[in-house]
Parts: C-alpha cells; sequence; structure tokens
C-alpha cells in the first residue's frame, strides 16, 4: 500500500546553494577587478584586499561574540567587500576602508540576523556610512594612471555636468574607463561582461538592471532635452555597478516580477531627482537604500493572490 507523505516546502530542490551563488558573483566581479587595476594601479587590489579580510574577520568574530554557527564559508562577506572597494576611490585610507567593512558586515548584516535578514544592501549602506564620516577622502577621485601627468585629480562626469561645466569625455571614454571613479564602477565594458556572465548562470534576470538603466536613461532625457546628456548619465558614476551587483541582491529586493520592476523604476527616479535637484551629483547609492526600506510592502503590493482566495487571506 502507498503512503501519502506530508512535508513543508520546499518540495523541490536545486542544485544552486548561497556558497554556488556567491561564488558566481565573484566570478563575475574579476573583469571588473581587473579592468581597475589596469586603471588605478595596483593599490586597487590592497583596498580590495583590505576590504574583503575586514569583512570576513567581521563576519567570524560577530558569529563567535553572538554564538551563533559559522557563515563565513558562504562566500557573501567577501562579495560584500569586494563591492565595497568597488565603491570606494583609489586613494582612500586603508584604515579607512576597514572600518566601512566592520559596518557592513557588523552594523549592516550580523545586528540583524545574518545574511537574508539585512534590510538594506550591507555594501552600500557601509558606503554612505564612510561618505559621511570621510566626506573630503570619499570624494577625491583620480584619473587613469595613462591619464596626462598635470591630470592627477579631476571631479567625476557626474560633478562636472551639475557644475554646468563642459566635458571633456568621449562617450567611448565612458564605456572604457577612461574617467575619473570609484574603482569598480569607471569600466562599463567589464560590467557588462560580469552581468552577461550572471545571466548565463541564471543567478540573476534581467528585470532589473535593464529596466533600472532605461529608466534613468528616459528621465534623463526628459528633465534635460538631450539624449546626448542622457547618455552620459547612464555611462557615468555607479549606475552599471549598483544596477547589475547591487540592486539585484536576493535579500533586499522583491521576489515578484512587478515587485521588481517597481523597485527598479523607483530607483531610476530617485537617482535622477538627486542627480538634479539634490547637493550630491551620484544618487544610486541612496537610491538603492531607500528602496531597500520598501521591499516588503512592494512584494506585498504584487504577490498574486492564492487560488480561492479573499481578499482578506481566507479561502472562499
Amino acid at each position: 500500500m502507498s503512503q501519502l507523505l506530508l512535508s513543508a516546502s520546499p518540495h523541490l530542490h536545486g542544485k544552486d546553494s548561497t556558497r554556488t551563488i556567491m561564488r558566481d558573483v565573484i566570478i563575475a566581479l574579476m573583469p571588473s577587478l581587473f579592468a581597475a587595476t589596469l586603471l588605478f594601479g595596483w593599490r586597487t587590489l590592497a583596498i580590495t584586499a583590505v576590504c574583503v579580510a575586514s569583512c570576513v574577520a567581521s563576519e567570524y568574530l560577530s558569529r563567535v561574540a553572538m554564538k551563533r554557527p559559522q557563515t563565513v564559508s558562504d562566500l557573501s562577506a567577501i562579495v560584500t567587500g569586494i563591492l565595497l572597494a568597488f565603491n570606494l576611490p583609489v586613494d582612500i585610507p586603508l584604515w579607512q576602508a576597514a572600518f566601512g567593512s566592520v559596518v557592513a558586515i557588523v552594523v549592516v548584516k550580523q545586528m540583524f540576523g545574518g545574511i537574508g535578514c539585512n534590510f538594506v544592501n550591507p555594501a552600500l549602506m557601509g558606503r554612505i556610512v564612510l561618505l559621511g564620516s570621510f566626506a573630503s577622502t570619499m570624494s577625491e577621485y583620480h584619473l587613469p594612471l595613462y591619464a596626462p601627468a598635470d591630470a592627477v585629480t579631476s571631479a567625476t562626469p557626474l560633478a562636472s555636468m551639475a557644475a554646468g561645466e563642459e566635458l571633456h569625455y568621449s562617450l567611448l571614454d565612458l564605456f572604457l574607463g577612461n574617467r575619473p571613479g570609484s574603482l569598480g564602477e569607471t569600466c562599463i565594458l567589464a560590467l557588462l561582461i560580469g552581468f552577461a556572465y550572471l545571466l548565463y548562470r541564471r543567478v540573476i534576470t534581467p528585470v532589473i538592471p535593464v529596466v533600472y538603466i532605461g529608466s534613468v536613461f528616459l528621465l534623463s532625457w526628459l528633465f534635460t532635452g538631450s539624449a546626448t546628456v542622457a547618455f552620459y548619465q547612464i555611462l557615468s558614476g555607479g549606475l552599471f555597478l549598483g544596477a547589475i551587483f547591487m540592486a539585484t541582491d536576493y535579500t533586499t529586493t522583491p521576489v515578484t516580477r512587478g515587485g521588481q520592476v517597481l523597485f527598479a523604476l523607483g530607483c531610476g527616479l530617485f537617482t535622477v531627482v538627486i542627480r538634479q535637484f539634490g547637493s550630491l551629483p551620484e544618487g544610486v547609492s541612496f537610491a538603492i537604500v531607500l528602496m531597500n526600506i520598501i521591499t516588503p510592502y512592494l512584494d506585498r503590493l504584487t504577490m498574486p493572490r492564492v487560488f480561492g482566495a479573499t481578499k482578506g487571506g481566507a479561502r472562499k
């Protein structure tokens, strides 16, 4: 006689795990790390190593202090360290990079329960804390190594546009990373290679990155009346880095397709509003964190109704 087995979901298990997903994200970040090293020199690797080591050590010590099972082997702390490093300028003091890493892991991630429990992206929140605490060093951007010797430091293209200055960068320069900026945001080509790998591995879907970047382009065009300026807006700053690697974070973004579209549209709107009317030339970090906060409400708004259930949730 056959038996009917009852068990809690999930009933189907895939081969992917947190570790394999994080491994794929690390692989996808390698083209940008390689490009940043070529553009800004070996200090790129030093900052990345400090951020990764600080994140891993912070997670390990936090789990020990909280008497919880260790999670350093899931590689998520390494991903946070790389992403934080990619959001920093090349000349930031190493101790400040380590401080931002501790904030990202201990305060933003572990104090809320660890991976899967944080309500905002740890790397972005670490960057925001560093920006508020060390504004001078966080706003000193350098041109790539092959730039002319008399042009070592420079405003970012977004800062130049916000100040009404003439832009000296072609769209090709912006695409290849020949402009000042944070370590991992400048080379769009490298970021797109990582994006293609994540899509191939089915780690992410194209919904959030495409809608986010597309909405920034369209809104920038609407605000400025210039398609050329709109192209400069999407190729400058950390839009591609944020849209591909941080706006797609599983924990802090909606699970429903409709929620993801609304999330991406909100990110695009906040980014453009901050860039056009705010005191800061960049708005990606703040836009994503703001949308992270309302992610539960987006999921609730767009969650499909269970068949046979009434509006209040009870079954008919």
